[in-house]
């Protein structure tokens, strides 16, 4: 069966595809020889997700926090590029390639969501992929044999909004799609080493207590007025590594999430945390 004829079909919520906010590190760590010593934990996590689903998903929807559009815009190619949205890393960092298919007919589908929430969202055949998409997926999908598609965040950077984009979007999971925030519990480079940890566990405590032990419909609260969480601005000094997430609850609103990754001293400095978000049939 073809990607475009499977859009349709509809699977039993037993077998929804759940959903990922990830960490995806600093540039192309995977690539660097001595980044990888300091990502080992994270590539742990990383590698199991496969196991994790116990199945393929027909196709990766990925939202990065490395594209910003002024409306919500999916790439549509065949085969994007690579885009080397980083510096001051070793020189064949500017030629690696992850070569997985792009999806179009899933672009189509995901525009077709969009409209029909009256969500404003265009297409661009142009955009290569960033490293927050192929940093992470060159880790779980070493081989690239499953398709990826980017879904930009809004330049205006609404937590609210972006929670609707991925109530737009979650029906694809039950569609084969798996659904992936790409981003970071914690994200302020000013405060990396010694200075970050008070702030970043702050943050990160309360994140934890905010995925997975309130209620639904005040986690969404919550996470819509995030900036008032305690040590937020410390931890986000502006929120694109964070968005991803607003998208992936949206996806999953009813469901609570679980940790699949944790670690208080990333790059001897932060408290990072990656959640999956799935049926409790599923866990």
């Amino acid at each position: 069966m073809s990607e475009g004829a499977s859009v349709s079909v509809h699977m039993n919520s037993d077998d929804r595809i759940p959903a990922y906010f990830l960490c995806h590190g600093a540039g192309p760590w995977p690539w660097v020889p001595e980044m990888r010593d300091w990502h080992a934990q994270m590539a742990a996590g990383l590698r199991d997700i496969p196991r994790q689903l116990r199945r393929t998903p027909r196709a990766v929807l990925l939202i990065s926090a490395h594209w910003e559009e002024p409306v919500f815009t999916v790439q549509s190619a065949a085969q994007p590029g690579m885009l080397y949205d980083y510096g001051g890393f070793p020189p064949h960092t500017y030629s690696l390639h992850y070569r997985s298919p792009g999806a179009p007919e899933l672009a189509s589908r995901v525009l077709q969501l969009l409209a029909h929430s009256g969500i404003q969202a265009r297409a661009d055949a142009q955009r290569g992929y960033d490293h927050g998409m192929f940093a992470p997926m060159a880790v779980i999908y070493p081989q690239a044999d499953v398709p990826v598609l980017q879904l930009s965040l809004r330049s205006d950077l609404n937590a609210a909004e972006h929670l609707a984009l991925g109530r737009a979007l979650a029906p694809l999971r039950d569609e084969g799609v798996l659904i992936i925030g790409s981003g970071s519990s914690y994200h302020n480079m000013r405060t990396f080493g010694p200075i970050g940890r008070a702030p970043s566990k702050l943050f990160d405590d309360w994140l934890a207590e905010t995925l997975m032990q309130v209620t639904p419909a005040e986690r969404s609260q919550r996470l819509a007025d995030w900036h008032a969480a305690p040590g937020a601005r410390m931890a986000h000094p502006r929120e694109e590594h964070l968005l991803p997430l607003m998208v992936v609850v949206g996806a999953a609103e009813q469901e609570m999430a679980r940790r699949v990754y944790f670690e208080e001293a990333f790059m001897d400095s932060a408290t990072v945390s990656s959640y999956c978000l799935q049926p409790e049939s599923e866990r």
